[in-house]
C-alpha cells in the first residue's frame, strides 16, 4: 500500500513539472495561434509563438493610444482636470463605448478610466482629438511612435482597435509598446480598478480584464475583442520583483484567451528569476592622468537593474573591468573613460565607468597659478 501510495505522488509530481517546466519552444503551451512571453525590466523573451505574424490586434490598439496620452501629461499638454468634449466623430463609434453624446463633456481622468477600464471606442477617440486635434493626426503619431520603439510589423489605421484593412500588428509589437506604456506607473492605478461609475455614477463600467479576478499578481494591462482579431489580450502581472507581459492574439473566446495568458505568466515566474547586479569589487576607485594638474582621477560606475536567469540554472554574474592603464590629460567630470561587461544566463551587458574629477592639461601658466596660490596660503 505505501509503494503504490508513492508511486501515486511520484506520477503526480511529474506531471506537475512538465505542466510547469514546458520546453520555451513548445508551441503547445497556448492554444491560441500567436502569443509571446517578455521579462519587462529587460525586455528579454522567454517564450514565443508565431509572435512576428501579423494580425489585427482590437482593441490592444488602445495601449499604444494611452501611452501617447501619458507622454502628453508628462510634457505638459493635457492634464486629468482638463475638460474633454465629445465630437460627432468620437460619438459616432460603435462596439465598446460609453454612449458619449456630441457635445458632451468629461474631464481626461473619466475619458482615460472608460478607455482602460471599460475599453471605450467612444472615449478613446475623443481623448485623440483633443491632444492632436484629430484622429487623423493622432494615428499619424502613433505611426511614428511605433516606428521610434522599432515596431517594424505594425500599422495603425484608427486609434482604438475597431477592424480596419491594413490595421495590424504582431504579438513580439504588443509586447514592445505595453513595456513602454508599463514605465509610466500611473497607468496601473487604472488597470487595477474592477468596477467604477461615470457621469457621477449614472454609468457603471466593468475592467474587461477578467484576470483581475483569478490571476495572482495580475497588474493589467488591456483587452481586446473583434470579429478579424478574434480574442486578444496583453496581460502583465508582478510577483518577487519581476514583472512579466503575456500577449495572446487570435484565440478562439475570451475564456481561451485568459487561460493562455494565465500559462504564459505562470511559465515565467516558475521557470525564471531576476538576478541583482552589482558594481564589482576589482573597479578601482582611482585612476592615474598623463599630464594633467592632478594626478589621479575618481572613478565610477553605476549598475543598476538585473538579469533574467533559468531558475533551473546555477548562473552566477561574470565581471570585466575594461580601463586603459591611465589617462591623458585633459580629463572631463562625467566623460566616459572605461566600461564593465557583465554576462549572465546568455546575455551580455555593458555599463559605462566615468571619470568623477575633471582634470586641466599642465601648462606652466596653470602651474605657476597653483604654487603661488599655495604660497598665498602659508
Amino acid at each position: 500500500m505505501k509503494r503504490k501510495i508513492i508511486s501515486i505522488l511520484l506520477a503526480l509530481s511529474l506531471v506537475f513539472c512538465s505542466a510547469v517546466f514546458v520546453s520555451a519552444d513548445d508551441d503547445a503551451l497556448i492554444s491560441a495561434p500567436s502569443g509571446i512571453l517578455m521579462e519587462a525590466s529587460t525586455g528579454k523573451i522567454l517564450y514565443e509563438k508565431n509572435a512576428h505574424e501579423q494580425r489585427p490586434c482590437a482593441s490592444i490598439t488602445k495601449v499604444m493610444t494611452l501611452l501617447l496620452v501619458f507622454e502628453a501629461m508628462d510634457s505638459g499638454k493635457l492634464k486629468l482636470t482638463d475638460t474633454i468634449t465629445a465630437s460627432e466623430h468620437a460619438a459616432s463609434m460603435g462596439g465598446s463605448d460609453i454612449w458619449l453624446e456630441t457635445g458632451e463633456k468629461m474631464s481626461a481622468d473619466d475619458m482615460i478610466k472608460a478607455t482602460v477600464v471599460a475599453s471605450a471606442n467612444d472615449a478613446a477617440v475623443a481623448l485623440a482629438e483633443h491632444i492632436s486635434g484629430s484622429e487623423e493626426v493622432f494615428v499619424k503619431q502613433m505611426n511614428e511612435r511605433a516606428a521610434q520603439l522599432g515596431m517594424k510589423e505594425t500599422v495603425f489605421k484608427n486609434c482604438n482597435g475597431l477592424d480596419e484593412d491594413g490595421h495590424i500588428t504582431s504579438a513580439y509589437d504588443v509586447a514592445v509598446m505595453s513595456r513602454e506604456l508599463m514605465k509610466h506607473e500611473k497607468i496601473f492605478d487604472y488597470t487595477s480598478i474592477w468596477l467604477d461609475t461615470l457621469r457621477g455614477g449614472e454609468t457603471q463600467i466593468v475592467n474587461t480584464n477578467k484576470l483581475l479576478k483569478t490571476y495572482n499578481g495580475i497588474t493589467g494591462l488591456k483587452t481586446g475583442t473583434t470579429d478579424d482579431a478574434g480574442c486578444c489580450v496583453s496581460a502583465t502581472a508582478t510577483r518577487g520583483g519581476m514583472s512579466l507581459i503575456g500577449v495572446v492574439l487570435g484565440a478562439d473566446t475570451g475564456k481561451q484567451r485568459f487561460a493562455d495568458a494565465a500559462k504564459l505568466l505562470d511559465y515565467g515566474f516558475a521557470n525564471y528569476a531576476i538576478k541583482e547586479l552589482k558594481t564589482p569589487e576589482d573597479l578601482p576607485k582611482e585612476i592615474e592622468v598623463d599630464g594633467g594638474m592632478e594626478k589621479r582621477a575618481e572613478l565610477s560606475c553605476e549598475i543598476n537593474g538585473g538579469a533574467v536567469v533559468n531558475k533551473a540554472s546555477a548562473d552566477e554574474a561574470q565581471y570585466e573591468v575594461s580601463l586603459p592603464d591611465s589617462l591623458e590629460a585633459p580629463v572631463l567630470s562625467g566623460e566616459k573613460v572605461g566600461s564593465v561587461i557583465v554576462k549572465i544566463g546568455g546575455d551580455t551587458k555593458s555599463f559605462d565607468v566615468i571619470s568623477q574629477t575633471e582634470i586641466a592639461q599642465s601648462s606652466f601658466g596653470l602651474v605657476f597659478k597653483k604654487l603661488f596660490d599655495s604660497l598665498i596660503s602659508i
